[in-house]
């Protein structure tokens, strides 16, 4: 009896598991191939694409009883991670093949009909479980050679073909080892806030927004600058620590973002846009099995903007609350349950009326088109945004204007960094696990602990008063007056700092925020 093994890993959203590739041939007068450990649907492909690429390799498949096993079981899995180290356990059972030389690695690719080796989604996450689980060799193929250059402490060869791997294993040939990335350099420029001729309550608001986490809603006509806004959060906020931007470049992998000639690591927050006539399956993720990866966990870390708000599809939209609640996407098929992480900051965008007039002089909607135009937007998802901007259309602009600059990206990271920092200690002494304001649960800031002087949260008591904010929009303005407390250096929020909390939760002017 011959017998041999393997190594792959299977991904079941962002979970890897090491599945071992078992195979034992026996000499029978009834040949059959026997695969346990994978869906019957799944097996069959396998066995079919096993079988051709062999073929045409010029190699052969045993005509024995062949039994195959991947331990442990993944019914999850779909697809054809596991097709090379099937091949290779075949052969080296059937005596073909010494498979000694492939102790400690594991096989991740396709297989072409042909014989070729093809890339595989998921291989950037895939390596980083092997090697956490004491691997330190990989072959893939050569699309995937730049993501699997990104895994440190990994030594990654890439192969065109089946043959080509088989005679390397009789000695008879060589294969590429694939060069460790070089070190990241600087980080790419992103849009400059100093570039953006808007209002200084715009400014601030963004600010508050970047330091707390805050979820926001921008309403104003075209050429508001609305998108371009959104466009420089991600330059407001932080670099991407090296365990959190070790988990968005896993996510974008899926995706397959990263198959081909070239691959980086994600440092900086990230920035999805998918526009309004996308489907549910799309934005938040399904499709067939459930483990197609969403643009919403593509923003995981990093800032999700949503365009025309009010034609989005409600279904779609409201498919977000959750999301916003838990900061992952739970998506359950059948058995199958799938969680990707998603701790996004939303960013909204709509016009101020249905006919999106330049001026409020130009519009000839009438007051209820107005108010139900906005009222579109799915209520679920809009109660769990903090801050409201109403955005005038910006003026003509001038190449050569001597217009003033304002402050540039840099300097506002500078002082969001700061206000994060003493968030972050604050809550860090208190024992909690919060990174920013808005995580924070309303009843605690509530609480006997944290509950603020009645003078300080007057005004805010007052707007419940006049059912101008809801207990829920009371929540909202503590998160904000805190984040506001924190750029201003505030120990605790004063009763300036609520009442800009308040101004910014309503959209209105409620007397001035900035600074």
């Amino acid at each position: 009896m011959g017998y041999s093994r393997t190594t792959a890993v299977a991904l079941t959203g962002t979970d890897a598991t090491i599945v071992t590739v078992e195979t034992a041939i026996v000499a029978t007068a009834d040949p059959k191939v026997r695969i346990s450990g994978l869906p019957e649907t799944v097996a069959e492909q396998a066995q079919t694409r096993v079988r051709s690429a062999l073929a045409n390799s010029s190699l052969r498949f045993p005509d024995q009883e062949v039994t195959i096993t991947c331990n442990p079981a993944t019914p999850g899995l779909v697809g054809s991670a596991t097709d090379l180290a099937l091949a290779v356990t075949v052969l080296g059972a059937a005596g073909d093949i010494d498979t000694a030389a492939l102790s400690g690695t594991v096989l991740l690719a396709e297989l072409g009909l042909d014989g070729s080796l093809r890339a595989l989604p998921g291989v950037y996450p895939a390596l980083t479980a092997a090697r956490a689980a004491g691997f330190d060799g990989a072959i893939v193929a050569a699309d995937n050679a730049a993501e699997a250059a990104l895994v440190e402490g990994m030594t990654v060869f890439t192969v065109p073909d089946l043959a080509t791997l088989a005679a390397w294993l009789w000695g008879q040939a060589e294969i590429t080892s694939v060069q460790p990335a070089p070190a990241a350099g600087p980080l790419p420029a992103l849009p400059d806030l100093a570039d953006l001729p808007i209002s200084a309550r715009a400014r601030w608001a963004l600010e508050v927004a970047a330091a707390g986490g805050h979820h926001m809603l921008l309403v104003g006509p075209p050429g508001a600058a609305t998108t371009a806004i959104a466009e420089r959060l991600p330059g407001l906020l932080p670099a991407l620590t090296a365990e959190a931007a070790e988990e968005v470049t896993g996510l974008h992998s899926l995706r397959g973002r990263l198959i081909g000639s070239e691959a980086n690591r994600i440092e900086h927050p990230p920035f999805a846009a998918p526009h309004h006539s996308i489907t549910t399956a799309s934005f938040i993720g399904g499709g067939a099995g459930a483990r197609v990866l969403g643009e919403v966990a593509l923003a995981h870390r990093g800032v999700l903007f949503i365009d025309e708000a009010p034609d989005w599809p409600l279904p779609v939209l409201d498919s977000l609350w959750q999301v916003l609640e838990s900061g992952e996407v739970r998506i359950r098929r059948g058995d199958t349950r799938i969680a990707y992480p998603a701790d996004v900051q939303l960013v909204l965008a709509a016009a101020p009326c249905p006919c999106r007039a330049a001026s409020p002089g130009a519009c000839r909607c009438r007051g209820s088109q107005r108010r139900g135009y906005l009222a579109q937007i799915s209520r679920s998802v809009l109660n769990r945004v903090d801050l409201r901007v109403h955005l005038p259309a910006l003026g003509p602009l001038t190449e050569g204007t001597d217009r003033p600059r304002g402050e540039s990206s840099e300097m506002v990271a500078a002082r969001v960094a700061a206000a994060r920092a003493a968030a972050a200690v604050r809550w860090s002494a208190a024992g909690e696990p919060w990174r920013c304001n808005r995580d924070v649960p309303g009843p605690i800031l509530r609480s006997p602990a944290w509950r603020l002087p009645d003078e300080a949260v007057a005004v805010a008591h007052q707007l419940i008063r006049t059912e101008r904010i809801t207990a829920r929009g009371y929540d909202r303005a503590l998160k904000l007056a805190w984040t506001i407390a924190d750029l201003r250096g505030h120990e605790e929020p004063t009763r300036d700092d609520v009442a800009a909390a308040a101004s910014l939760r309503l959209g209105l002017d409620l007397g001035s925020e900035e600074q």
